[in-house]
């Protein structure tokens, strides 16, 4: 026998899905101001190894100048991107969904056992409630990185009517490179969390859109005790 278990709050989903396309504009608008002055690379005393973007690539996918156009999107996205993620961060904190996004103090040890899970080496599955050790630590990284792209992103928008962010992000040029890192960070992070996705199954997918989750009773009988272990295992200890 199934049963349908609420999962995800509609906020919790509104945000989380708003956000996804929010994102890849910025990132798109981004790339259009980055491709303007390519200006990063790997370089050891003087001599440039590496190029984020060589010139065959510019060549190869006849990439114009399009600075304006980038700047355009880039600066009316991201107040979309701010709100959004602004409203998440109050529903979290209002509704006591934080306690389950917040790393704990064993998070950073479980995470491994989830790594080695997710790679087939270790085939006890960690304790969990709604979100695993990597989850909690990956979501509440996410929150600080999104924190520190509006931080720097307004200390290079403008530089001189918020010289004290441009100041605390160690300069005009340090901000450029963190907020061109944390791009990459997100890259990253959409790249393994649409891997997760698709470990996880069809039945965690649709619980995101809807909101809903169905479980069986022998996988939800299974869960509760598996938690139940971690809970006794971490009292005996």
């Amino acid at each position: 026998m199934k049963e349908i278990e609420e999962k995800h709050a509609f906020l919790m989903r509104w945000t989380h899905w708003v956000n996804f396309p929010v994102l890849a504009v910025m990132i798109w608008s981004g790339m259009f101001i980055y491709w303007a002055n390519d200006a990063y690379g790997i370089s050891i005393f003087g001599v440039t190894y590496i190029k984020f973007f060589p010139e065959w690539f510019y060549n190869y996918f006849h990439i114009p100048q399009r600075l304006a156009e980038g700047m355009a999107y880039h600066f009316l996205f991201m107040w979309f991107f701010f709100l959004n993620g602004l409203l998440y961060i109050i529903y979290t904190i209002f509704s006591g969904a934080w306690r389950e996004l917040m790393p704990q103090k064993n998070s950073f040890k479980e995470a491994w056992l989830v790594l080695l899970h997710d790679l087939h080496i270790r085939k006890t599955i960690p304790p969990h409630k709604k979100y695993n050790a990597a989850q909690r630590i990956a979501y509440s990284a996410i929150i600080l990185m999104g924190l520190g792209s509006v931080i720097t992103g307004l200390a290079i928008y403008k530089p001189v009517q918020f010289y004290w962010l441009c100041w605390l992000c160690g300069g005009y040029h340090f901000a450029r490179i963190i907020h061109f890192a944390l791009t990459i960070g997100y890259v990253f992070f959409f790249l393994i969390h649409i891997l997760q996705v698709a470990l996880a199954g069809w039945n965690n997918f649709r619980s995101v859109v809807s909101g809903f989750e169905v479980i069986g009773n022998t996988e939800k009988d299974k869960d509760e005790k598996l938690t139940a272990h971690g809970t006794a295992e971490k009292k005996e200890s």
